[in-house]
This record gives structure tokens, sequence and C-alpha cells, in this order.
């Protein structure tokens, strides 16, 4: 997002150029929202998946740049850490069919870089958090050498008088690490959802996909295990946040900074514009790289600017439902719903976006109801509350009278979800066969109780009476990859 990133070291001025840039930038922000009919134009969605590259015996390969070097793919590009790749689906309307195109670009992208990957001797494993994974397959010599990422890495650990501490409980194991680098974060794989928004709908839909994203994450875990942990069931929700906190100690009067990777601060009151002046107002710059263009003077112009230093910033504050500006196709906005994880199956991972996606759609159009009996405060429990406990979670919803918020299971919420969902998705004008066959593989998940998560751990119990944890973790891997490729939903996975 904006600007190429070729140098690493930054000096005071540097900062001073761009935050001025970031100011002017906004304004012409807020004047091109205000042009008739910037962003209008018909709905689209695209995705974007994170993988990792793991050798013959299940373990990371750090061998992304070589496998890049193999494909011509556009679609494919590097990531955080060595062993990881991204891949970027071409975006297409919501209307008709879109879950199905976006299978067939899940399937087609997976595959040129399973070809791609090959050639290198890796595998490609598409998992939240590879459970596999060995301190050792971290630190500065796992980090992808790019100056942005070394940029980066650098910048965020300047700003910390201590190394980086890592702090999760799970219901059976803990984790407690220091670190000194944020190659952390690479051990986290997401799949992140776009939906493009006018500008007038902005906020009512930003609002309901914050609201939506908890009950779908409760039902999507897939992040079970980190470094031989068991841990949350999404436990790159809170290893992300930990990975990447530039904030360094309390200062004076024990005020801390906010942190870079966060649900959000309050609800939307009037559209993107709040949200990108926000992430300029509480973040200082981390990549002060300024491009040639005045953003003001294209816009009194009459032109379209790229907006380049605000994009950059804002790809440096990692909301989990984060607002995009895109120049593209006439300028336009979008969601970027950035919570779920990687895999298990590719239809697993389009059931999840049509069950975020058709929520978020239905949600929009009684937002104004909703938030009055659910605060922001409780929101945002309800996201930490699905990461930590997935299926089990008691999560807050908006009642029809008082009191409210209610306490309702994570289970009886998406079941109470489900149609809505899909009359979200069918109003939109989604094929309902497509909807109905998408929510129903999230009806049985919950039914049968078995999340990619809950896959994993009951498969790793079960090898762990015949053998030591770091190997049974291995051959959980196993049995995982071979049902992934199978292409059956996890709920269908058997616990061998």
């Amino acid at each position: 997002m904006g600007l190429a990133i070729q140098q690493e070291e930054f000096v005071p001025e540097d900062y001073a150029r761009f935050s001025r840039r970031l100011a002017e930038s906004l304004e012409a922000l807020r004047q091109l929202l205000a042009r008739p009919g910037f962003g209008v134009g018909k709905c689209t969605i695209g995705a974007e998946l994170e993988m990792s590259l793991v050798d013959a015996a299940g373990f990371p390969l750090p061998v992304n740049r070589q496998v890049l070097s193999q494909t011509v793919d556009p679609r494919v590009t590097l990531e955080l850490d060595r062993f990881n790749l991204e891949v970027n689906l071409r975006p297409g309307p919501l209307a008709g069919r879109p879950f199905t195109a976006l299978r067939e670009e899940f399937e087609g992208s997976l595959g040129e870089v399973r070809r791609a990957a090959a050639t290198q001797g890796a595998r490609v494993a598409v998992v939240g958090i590879l459970p596999t994974l060995r301190e050792a397959d971290l630190g500065s010599g796992a980090l992808t050498g790019l100056p942005r990422y070394r940029a980066l890495s650098a910048a965020i650990r300047s700003r910390r008088a201590t190394p980086f501490h890592v702090s999760i409980h799970g219901p059976k194991d803990a984790l407690a690490l220091t670190w000194d680098d944020v190659t952390l974060e690479g051990a986290n794989t997401s799949l992140q959802y776009h939906l493009r928004v006018a500008p007038a709908d902005f906020a009512r839909m930003y609002n309901a996909a914050q609201l939506a994203t908890a009950p779908v994450l409760a039902v999507s875990s897939n992040s079970p295990l980190f470094l031989g942990r068991r841990l949350w069931d999404e436990t790159r929700i809170a290893l992300f946040r930990q990975a990447v906190d530039d904030r360094g100690e309390p200062g004076e009067g024990g005020f801390q900074p906010h942190a870079r990777v966060t649900f959000g601060h309050g609800w939307v009151r009037e559209g993107a514009h709040e949200l990108f002046a926000e992430s300029v107002a509480l973040h200082p710059p981390l990549l002060p790289v300024l491009g040639r263009e005045s953003p003001l003077e294209r816009v009194k112009a009459g032109g379209l600017p790229g907006l380049d230093e605000l994009r950059l910033h804002q790809s440096t504050v990692w909301t989990w439902n984060r607002a995009i500006y895109d120049p593209k196709d006439s300028g336009h906005l979008r969601i970027e719903l950035r919570a779920l994880p990687a895999g298990p199956s590719v239809v697993d991972m389009v059931a999840n976006g049509a069950f975020l996606l058709g929520l978020t759609l239905a949600l929009a159009e009684e937002v104004d109801a909703l938030l009055p009996a659910l605060p922001f405060v409780h929101a945002c429990g309800n996201f930490i509350r699905a990461a930590r406990q997935g299926l089990d979670a008691e999560l807050l919803w908006p009642a029809d009278s008082a009191p409210s918020p209610r306490p309702v299971s994570a289970v009886e919420l998406a079941s109470r979800l489900l149609p809505v969902a899909r009359r979200g998705l069918v109003k939109a004008g989604v094929d309902a066969a497509e909807a109905d066959a998408l929510l129903g593989i999230i009806e049985r998940r919950v039914a049968l109780g078995r999340t990619g998560a809950r896959w994993q751990l009951q498969t790793l119990e079960r090898l762990e009476a015949h053998m030591p944890r770091l190997d049974a973790l291995a051959a959980m891997l196993e049995r995982y990859l071979r049902h992934a490729d199978s292409g059956e939903p996890v709920h269908t996975w058997p616990l061998e």
C-alpha cells in the first residue's frame, strides 16, 4: 500500500516532512469525499491470503524469494518472514456467484504457488499459525530481505527501550517470551476480505463489520498452537498485537499511547475520513517516505490523488477492520476485514467470507438501532473472547428491550445470525443457492463443534498419547495438509 520503500534509515526532517504531507493528504481526502459521485459504483469483493512454506517434514522452509522467482503470477507476493507468501485475488462483483469465482481464484493461485514451491523442495501450508514453528525458525535471520521489512522492523524496535514481551495464557498452556524484532508477527497468516463501499454508506457498513467480526471469528478459529503451546483458539489475535507493539513502557503519569494493532476506539460517527484522521493523530510515522505528488494540488486541479503517504501510513496501523482508499477504478473506498485466519480448506475460507460479508451487509441496515444497545467496549470484549475461546465464548449482543446487551453463547448466536447473513447476501444479489450452500457449511461446523482450531487440538491430543509433542505436532500437520488438499470442509475431517 502506498509508496515503495527503498531506504532503511531516516532523519528527523524526513518525519517532519512526512507529517506535513499526511495533514495535506487528510484535507485532500476530505475534499475528494465531498466530490459528487466519488466512489460510487457496483459493490465488489476481493481477498488476500497469506500462507507458509514447509519442508518435507512439515517445518518452515525460508525460501519465499526463490519460490517467487519461479512464478510469473502477479497475484503472488512476498510477506514478512522468509517462509511466508501472500496471494492477492482479483476483485469481482458481489452480485451473482461471487464465491464460486473466489473459490476458483483461491484454487488457481494456490495451485501455482504449490507448483513453484515444489521446484524448491517446499510445500504450502494454509493455517493460521504453523503448528510446527520453533523459536529457531524466527529471529532476525527469518526476516524477508527487503528494505521495507528491515525498515519497518528497525522503526518499531527503535521506539522501544526494551525488547518485545509476549505473554499469552491458554486454558492448558502459557507462553512468556522476550523477543528483539518483529519476526514473531510472521508466524501469523491471515485471510483478508475486501468489500467496496460507497462513501455515504461507509460509517454504517464499517460499524456493521465491527459487530459481525466476533461471532464469525468464534466459528472460524484456526490458530490454537504457537511454539508447541496450546493457547487461544485464535492465538494470532494476541500474538499480532504484542509482536509489533511499538509503545515501550508507560510514560510520565502512567500514560501509554494506543497500540498499533487494535480493534478500534469507538463506533464510527461520520465516515472513512475520521478513521484515516485517527490513524494520523494517534500514531507517529514509521516509514516517512515522501512521494512527488502534492495531493491538494491534484484535487484542486480536478484530478484523483494517489494519497501515497496516507496509504503507506495506514498500512502501518493494523486495525482488525481497516479503511482503505484506492485510486484505482476512478477512486473508491473499501473495508478490509482482517480478522479471519488462513485455512483450513478453500471451501472453509470461502464459507467464512460468505458469513462475514453477508452478516455485515445485513447488520448495516439496522445498525442505527443496534449500536445504542451495545457500547463499543463490549464489541471489543466480544472480539477478545471470541479469539480466546472460539466456540466456547460467551458474547454480548444487542437485545430488543432493556437491559441490553445480553450474554449469549457463540454457538447459539451463530445459529441465530446465519439467516441474517443469508438475507444480507441475497439482498445484495448473491445467488440464493450459493449462499445456502456456503452458510450450510458454517451451520454444520457449528452443530458438530469442529472448527479448524478444535480439529487441531483434538487430533494433537490423540497423537500425543503415542509420541512426544514435537513429533505429534508434525504428524498432526501432515494430516491437516492431506485433508486440506482434499478440498473437504473441516467439519468432515476425521479424528484419526
